[in-house]
């Protein structure tokens, strides 16, 4: 979410927020974005969970680690949830055993996209969807240093 979009202070506070779940009436956000919500606000499908290219606004709640959860339009409130993923992560001994569960688990972890994950482990994000669904596993050398990004991030999956 990038500063100064309009759905950034949205992002923010949410961010800040540290609450789980948090109900927020639309004249709430209208204040915290200093603007008016668009007309199609007051529709259902625009608080979907989906952040593609045309629906920006969620950007804002899944980037902060929010889903929309409820959506109640005659008392005009939205709830969003914490996205709390439950990964099954194996292991041998110690050592995480790096398929597609651990791999996303990590990833969601470090709350970053695909595309970002694969910057960050310097492979291509078709290599990290590859991994995630189970195409193929990590090598050898990757699985060692997503071992090590791990014990940085602190990620007990």
């Amino acid at each position: 979410m990038k500063v100064g979009s309009k759905y950034y202070p949205l992002f923010e506070y949410l961010q800040h927020c540290n609450q789980t779940p948090i109900t927020l009436t639309l004249t709430e956000i209208e204040h915290l974005l200093q603007s008016s919500l668009p007309a199609s606000a007051y529709k259902r499908d625009w608080w979907g969970n989906r952040d593609s290219a045309p629906v920006i606004q969620a950007k804002a709640w899944i980037e902060a680690g929010y889903h929309v959860e409820a959506i109640d339009l005659s008392a005009q409130t939205v709830t969003f949830s914490k996205f709390q993923a439950n990964y099954s992560v194996r292991r041998i001994n110690d050592t995480i055993l790096w398929d597609q569960n651990a791999v996303r688990a990590l990833r969601k972890h470090m709350n970053l996209t695909q595309a970002k994950f694969a910057q960050e482990l310097g492979v291509r994000r078709q290599t990290v969807s590859e991994w995630e669904n189970g195409v193929y596993e990590p090598d050898r050398s990757t699985a060692k240093h997503l071992e090590l990004i791990a014990k940085q991030k602190q990620f007990e999956g």
